[in-house]
Parts: C-alpha cells; structure tokens; sequence
C-alpha cells in the first residue's frame, strides 16, 4: 500500500468510517476471497438482488463479443464477466448506492459520481478498443478510481471542504500538496489503498495511485502500467466531456486529443469511443439515478461538421439562400432586393457595418454585400472581421466600390472580398454578378454536401473496419482472444520484456475430456462445456494475464511480468477451479479437468516460439502422466542437466 503508511491506513480502516460495501456486496466480497468459491453459490447471493441482477446483465450485455445473443441470465453474466469481475461490479455499485449524499459541503457527490459513472465507461471502451487490460475487469476500476476523494469527504468532511475550497480559489491550486499536508496522504495514494485492501490486483491498484501525475508516473515507458495510467487518464477526460459546459469543452477536447495520440488512438477512434461512452452513460445514468447531459456527436463539438450554414441549405429548397445586405443608401438597398428576390433568395439588410456583423453572425448568410463606406464599421473592416471568424470565411462577400477606381478594388480584394460590385449599380450588370455569385455558393452547397457524405460514409466505414478486425481477433465461441491476437501479443509482450529485461511466462492448457463430451454428448453441449471451462479457466488467472483460445480444446495463457514459480501457481489454481467446477445441464453433471504446460522466457531463447514450444512441451508432458497436472519442462530440462 506504499507510499501510504499501513499503520495509517490500518487506523483508518479499523475506524469503520472509510466507504464501505454492505449488504449484497459484501457477501459477493467475503465470498470471492474463499478459495473454495463456487459459481454456483454467487449466482445464489446475487439473485437475492433483483436491482444488482439487472446490472449485471446489463455489464455483460457491454462486454459480450457476440452482441447477436445478448445475455439474458445471471449464469450466462457470470461467465462472460468472470468472478473478478463480478465481484469488483458489485463493490463499485454498491458504495454507488450507499454514499450519494454526504456532510462535506464543498465536495460536490451527484458530480462526483456522475464522473466516475463516465470514467469507468469510457476506461471500458478504451481497454476493448486497445486490450490493454480486461474490459470485464476496466468499468470497476474506473469507476472506483477517485473513491480516494470520498474517502476524504467522508473521513474529515469539515477539513476536506475548507481544502477544496481554498483550492477552488487558487487558480492552479494544488489540490494534491494541500491534501499531503493536511492528511498525510493525497486521495490518489488513498484510492490505491483502499483498492488492494478490497483485492483488486496490484496492476491496477498502482497505476490509480499515481495516474494523476500522468507521463511523471514513474512506471517504465513500455510496461503496462504506463498504459494503465495513460488509458486512466484518457477516461478521466472523457468523463470532463461529458459533464462540460459548451465554453469548457474546447480546452477539454484540446487535452483529449494529446491524451489520445499518446495512448496510440487517432481522432477518429476517439471520436468514436466517446460517442458510444456519452451513449452508454446515459443509460446507465438513468438506470441509477445518476446525473447526466445531453451532448451533440463528438465529431460536432470537435468541429469537424459541416458548417451551420450547409446544414441549413441542406434541409431547405435548393434555391432559396440567405443574402444579407449591408447599406443605408435606400435606393441601392431597393435595387439589389429587387434582383435578389427575383433569383429567390431571401433578404436581410443592416443599415450600418456594426449590425451587419451581428447579423452575420446570427443569421450566418451564404452571400453578403456590403458598402465600402458603411457607416461604423466599414466594408473592409467588416470583410476582415468576418473572415477571421469559421461561419463568415464561407461567406461569398460582394463590396460595393466607387467606379473606376483601382485601389478601392485592390484593397476590397486584399481584405478578403470575393468580387466587387460599383456604385451607381447598372442593373444588367448587377443581375449578371450575383447570378455568377449564386452559382458560385451553390457549387459550394454541393461540394460539402458531397464531403459531408464522405466523412459519414467514411465514419460507418472505420467502424465497420475497426468491428471486423474485432472479430478477426475474437473467438466467437468463447469471446476470448484467438489464435492470431495471441501471436501478436505473445510478440508484443516479448519485445517489451527482453528490452527491459522484466520476465515473462506463458502456460499452454489442454482440456482433457472436451473429444469425449462431443462424441457421446453432442457438439452443443462440448461447446457449453467448453465456454464454461474458459470462464473457470478466466476466474483463476490475474488480471494482467491474457487468456486466448488457440485451437479447438487448447488455450494460451500469456503471464506478463511472472517468473516460473508465479506462473506455476497461478496454473495450479487454475487446474483446481476446472476440476472443482462441474459441469451441469439439466440432469447431466460432467467434471472437466486440464493439463497445464508452463514456461518462462529464458536468456537462451531465440524468440516467442521458443517459450510456447516449452510451455506446450509441458502440456504433452502432463497428458502423459496421466492428465489433471500443471508441469514445466524447464524443472525436467535443469534437473536432467544437473
């Protein structure tokens, strides 16, 4: 629990003030801390809560790879989420529920969850689109990753409000430092705490510690924490979006951008990403009875849209354009309404070149004339003002000039005109420059027409292509990573242990029965057997492990940052949860065993293979010797040397 001193943090738990789960939660908590837990006894515990058994459904159903079969029971939630998952889930709600309102007056708690809602949302988003880390287990950390700040509230609520109003006021207040001199402890080092001390994994528990001190994290650059903490960091901005006023959201976006370019995710895919957590956080806002907005598409807020004038076109008569006229002489005022009501456009005029900027800005024209002479403002200003503006840089702009005079014309176009109109207006003359001016805007109508259907088009395509690659990646039985993405990131992982000379394992495992269950029992109860082995398989493993289906009975187990012996126990819990989990579908019970190979990267191996060829060794090693065994290779190899 470094750097937080235990006896400190002992003495705040010991207090029975810290947030806390109760009721459903914690039994799911005392129970998923027995090593002897079965599926079967929390599914018993959870539909004791009608509430958490809709939420539950509801998380799995956001993690599923097969959105075709959606999930629709507690046993099917339980295997596609994991124990792990299904106990952290519970926890998070739980003090969801328990601690909306609190007696600090300054710590804002509707927000606070609100914030929290989103980050874990978008934390899940995220760890799907980068497999950084489970999504199952992404939503509990983020939404548990601030509880330091309510700890706070919570412990020392009249101290901490004077804290985060003495911070409130300081424009760069450094609500961390004030927190250290005040507590002896900052709320990040807090929520760290108290994450390991309710047992999620110490992969998680850091990163949360320091992930507000961003690329100052300490963790090495191409170790998963890092990653962690830039994922982290990445969410908590989403969640800022989705709590933003208008005028916030330029600088958040601004920051979202950086945030996504340094976890390795273009514009593209965050815009997409944070579409679907502001949809996501809706729901389950409402579901909860949580605080939300509304917020218009990202690639909106982004700025990427259309302009608000081609929308309007867009919607309306092809012929009808919005023409403001900027003049105070009446009879030219009279002439160009004349030529313009007739080419059926609708005109708006300003007597002076002040107002004619304000309705420019309101009305957002596609044509302007305006007087160089124009009262107030002149045309040339008012060309200049309107040009350094996005609405008006579309605007196909007229100024009216003296005749024949050469350097009024020079310097119209040098302000950003787009033609010239001279004064006494000739009426064959003026009809035929606007009319060139119309078909110049309305060009202009079809060519973002045809870009904005380009950008949807290419939008539904990204996400098409990113949903296949998805599925190139995904075992459609199981939902667990195939072959391929193993290989990738087996490839991935090693490159990034050998340079920082970290270990690494891999286990291969073998289910011993599942030929035997097909051939007497049928294909449809192999592959419920099957999947149901893949969970138990997933609820022993740590949270940092990846677990891939590489073929029809076996799997990979890629263990980052193990040695031998945490691999080989990490393999024997799993062959205990296999064998002590049977398999039952209506009167059949089937007990499913497996051999376990496992392997450690050593200084002698060439790459990758290497360690997979041993780990597999030890699996056929364990068939060998009569199956239901987890053995190493390496052990036999020493010992035979020796």
């Amino acid at each position: 629990m470094s750097p937080i001193d235990i006896s400190k943090f002992e003495q705040l738990r010991a207090s029975g003030q810290l947030p806390s789960p109760k009721g459903v939660a914690l039994a799911i908590l005392r129970l998923t801390q027995r090593e002897d837990a079965s599926m079967a006894e929390l599914a018993r515990i959870i539909k004791s809560d009608p509430a958490f058994v809709g939420r539950l459904i509801k998380a799995a159903n956001s993690v599923s790879a097969n959105p075709g079969r959606p999930v629709v029971s507690v046993q099917e939630a339980m295997v596609v989420l994991g124990m792990p998952a299904v106990r952290n889930l519970a926890l998070g709600l739980s003090l969801l529920s328990q601690y909306r309102k609190g007696t600090c007056r300054e710590f804002d708690y509707e927000r606070f969850w609100s914030a929290s809602l989103a980050c874990g949302i978008a934390l899940q988003a995220l760890a799907q689109h980068t497999r950084v880390v489970q999504p199952e287990e992404a939503f509990s950390v983020g939404l548990l990753a601030r509880i330091g700040e309510l700890a706070l509230a919570t412990l020392y609520s009249d101290e901490y409000a004077r804290i985060l109003r003495a911070a409130s006021k300081e424009r760069n207040g450094d609500l961390a430092r004030m927190e250290g001199e005040a507590f002896a402890m900052t709320h990040s080092e807090l929520s760290a705490a108290m994450l390991s001390d309710w047992g999620l994994p110490k992969t998680f528990a850091d990163p949360v510690g320091r992930h507000e001190a961003g690329e100052d994290c300490g963790f090495p650059e191409d170790g998963r924490e890092r990653r962690i903490v830039r994922l982290l960091a990445l969410s908590r901005e989403i969640a800022g979006l989705c709590l933003a006023t208008a005028e916030e959201r330029s600088r958040i976006l601004a920051r979202l951008h950086a945030l996504g370019g340094r976890a390795a995710i273009d514009a593209e895919a965050l815009g997409v990403l944070c579409d679907r957590t502001v949809r996501e956080w809706r729901e389950w806002a409402g579901m909860l009875n949580v605080v939300s907005q509304p917020l218009p598409p990202f690639d909106e807020m982004a700025g990427v849209q259309p302009a608000p004038a081609a929308k309007a076109v867009a919607g309306a008569p092809a012929d009808k354009l919005r023409v403001l006229v900027v003049e105070n002489d009446p009879s030219t005022c009279q002439a160009l309404r004349a030529v313009l009501a007739a080419a059926g456009c609708e005109v708006t005029e300003a007597a002076d070149g002040e107002s004619g900027l304000q309705t420019a800005l309101q009305i957002e024209p596609h044509m302007m004339v305006v007087d160089r002479a124009a009262p107030r403002m002149d045309g040339l200003a008012l060309t200049r003002a309107l040009r350094e503006t996005r609405s008006g840089r579309a605007i196909h702009l007229f100024v009216l000039t003296a005749p024949g005079d050469e350097n009024q014309l020079v310097e119209a176009f040098d302000a950003g005109a787009d033609d010239t109109l001279a004064k006494p207006l000739n009426p064959r003359l003026l009809l035929a420059r606007l009319q060139a001016g119309l078909r110049v805007v309305r060009m202009q109508q079809e060519i973002e027409r045809d870009r904005e259907e380009l950008r949807r088009s290419a939008a539904e395509l990204a996400v098409s292509n990113r949903r296949l690659q998805e599925a190139a990646l995904t075992d459609l039985l199981t939902g667990l990573p195939n072959r391929r993405y193993a290989m990738e990131r087996l490839q991935q992982e090693w490159a990034g242990a050998v340079r920082s000379k970290r270990a690494q394992a891999c286990m291969v495992i073998d289910l011993d029965e599942l030929k035997q269950v097909n051939d007497i029992y049928g294909h449809d109860i192999g592959d419920a057997f099957l999947t149901q082995t893949a969970a138990a398989i997933r609820g022993a493993l740590c949270a940092q492990d990846v677990l891939c289906r590489t073929g029809g009975d076996e799997f990979l187990v890629i263990c980052p940052d193990a040695d031998l012996h945490e691999a080989m126990a990490c393999a024997e819990r799993v062959r205990r949860a296999v064998e002590g989990r049977p398999f039952e579908a209506g009167l059949l019970r089937l007990k499913g065993t497996v051999s376990v190979g496992v392997a450690e990267r050593l200084p002698e191996m060439v790459d990758a293979a290497d360690l997979i060829k041993q780990a597999d060794q030890g699996a056929c090693l364990a068939k060998q010797r009569g199956r239901n065994r987890v053995v190493t290779h390496q052990v036999l190899a020493k010992a035979a040397t020796s």
